[in-house]
């Protein structure tokens, strides 16, 4: 086994290694989520909307996103459309040699959860996370290349929350308020806010 791959497992335990864990996770974790090279896997009608995705109108590029026809130089696989059983094999087979880390974005409700098709044919999958690990879904038949575009950010806020050494993970920064956070619309020290600030 190379030292790469016990890396983390060195620097966690090591004096002072929290630390420079912490820089090298924020360090891999930045080169990660900033370069995202997709392995675009349109199966049914959702596809049209992955292939405008690709045109200069919604520039991926500036996500360093890039459509890639090769599994072994990709990240994350975008799975957009119906799966049936008898495709599950093969593209359970591309989604192994990508190279790891690798992540996948399910794309659509066929690709969710069988959408309308899962109930009138028997050869239907019932969402792609029956055999792959999903990481982000996205609602929609068929979304739109920007709920494409809002799949890529919230991925990359995903692999922020990632470490290299096992069983550890980083506190995620939300771009939006979880729920209970804060009021949508009403700001801490606004009048009527509560607390200490809006009592006034």
């Amino acid at each position: 086994m190379a030292l790469i791959d016990r890396l983390g497992e060195t620097l966690d335990s090591g004096q002072g290694g929290g630390i420079i864990l912490s820089t090298v996770d924020s360090l891999l974790d930045w080169a990660r989520g900033k370069s995202l090279w997709a392995m675009p896997m349109g199966t049914a009608c959702c596809a049209m909307e992955l292939i405008a995705a690709s045109f200069n109108k919604f520039d991926f590029d500036r996500h360093g996103t890039f459509p890639r026809p090769d599994p072994r130089h990709t990240d994350v696989m975008i799975v957009a459309g119906t799966i049936t059983k008898k495709m599950a094999p093969a593209v359970k087979q591309l989604y192994e040699q990508m190279a790891d880390p690798k992540w996948v974005i399910a794309m659509g409700n066929c690709a969710v959860s069988g959408g309308i098709f899962y109930y009138d044919t028997y050869s239907v999958v019932r969402g792609v996370d029956e055999f792959l690990p999903v990481d982000v879904y996205i609602a929609g038949c068929p979304p739109r290349p920007e709920s494409l575009q809002d799949a890529v950010l919230r991925l990359r806020e995903r692999i922020a929350t990632e470490s290299i050494a096992p069983d550890r993970r980083r506190e995620a920064v939300l771009t939006l308020p979880a729920t209970g956070d804060i009021s949508f619309g009403v700001r801490p020290g606004d009048p009527g806010a509560g607390g200490e600030s809006g009592a006034r």
